[in-house]
């Protein structure tokens, strides 16, 4: 809250907003559950955009009670949210043209990491990213943070959209699911990106990246032998000219 009013032009203290925060109970009350404590699974070093999409499914209900699921994805590294597919069923044919929309827009990822739900496991679903090249990392049966990434994001999902809203028909979820999404890429900061949005980021990290490409390096410095080629760099000092070679502690005679 208080890097969302700050980045509004509010001058506030995080201290005084944190205050009025816990004053107002607007924290989210979290069950502490005892939990074996084990090592955190292993994980790729992501560090560029569509490297790694996390994929998982959240279940909701529209006024009339029936239910509906969405396909949250998630880049690991931006921390952007490409598309939430919102539908009564989703199926494995289903997850595989909302992917192909998004690698349309932004190219493919490299892999896929999800759990192992019937639309992941699917044929289909692994014919789909073998033909398209993409690396399908299924994490281990009850244990979901080693897809950390989707699973936080989910969360956030639940709390500030789904629990927030009032969905009339499957319609007016989509719209307003949609609306939340374009709000997290675009105007929701995240401490974790240095209090930027993940567009915000993803748009740095692509400059960054863009002007690494465009600088050529420098050619290197040719040398006739190792000694001459560390003084041409500096790394030595330069050997006086006319003077003889000579030993320490020895004339120049001798």
């Amino acid at each position: 809250m208080w890097a969302v009013l700050s980045r509004r032009g509010h001058d506030v203290n995080v201290k005084r907003v944190y205050r009025l925060y816990r004053q107002e109970h607007l924290a989210v009350r979290r069950l502490k559950r005892k939990r074996l404590r084990r090592g955190a699974p292993v994980n790729a070093l992501l560090t560029a955009a569509n490297q790694e999409w996390g994929l998982d499914f959240v279940s909701d209900a529209v006024a009339s009670g029936r239910g509906i699921r969405m396909l949250t994805v998630v880049d690991g590294d931006t921390r952007e949210c490409p598309a939430i597919e919102v539908g009564v069923s989703i199926g494995s044919r289903r997850v595989s043209r909302a992917l192909e929309r998004i690698i349309i827009e932004r190219g493919a990822p490299k892999s896929l990491r999800c759990d192992n739900g019937p639309e992941f496991t699917s044929q289909h679903f692994i014919g789909w990213c073998e033909q398209h090249g993409i690396a399908l990392l299924h994490i281990e049966p009850g244990q979901p943070m080693q897809n950390g990434y989707v699973e936080s994001f989910n969360g956030r999902l639940r709390d500030e959209c789904l629990n927030a809203n009032w969905f009339v028909n499957i319609v007016d979820a989509q719209e307003k699911i949609e609306r939340w999404r374009m709000e997290y890429n675009g105007e929701r900061p995240h401490s974790s990106l240095d209090y930027r949005t993940p567009e915000e980021f993803a748009k740095t990290c692509s400059e960054l990246t863009s002007r690494m490409a465009a600088t050529p390096p420098e050619p290197p410095v040719e040398s006739g032998g190792s000694h001459s080629g560390a003084r041409g760099q500096g790394f030595a000092p330069p050997r006086k000219t006319g003077a003889p070679l000579t030993a320490p502690g020895r004339s120049a005679k001798t």
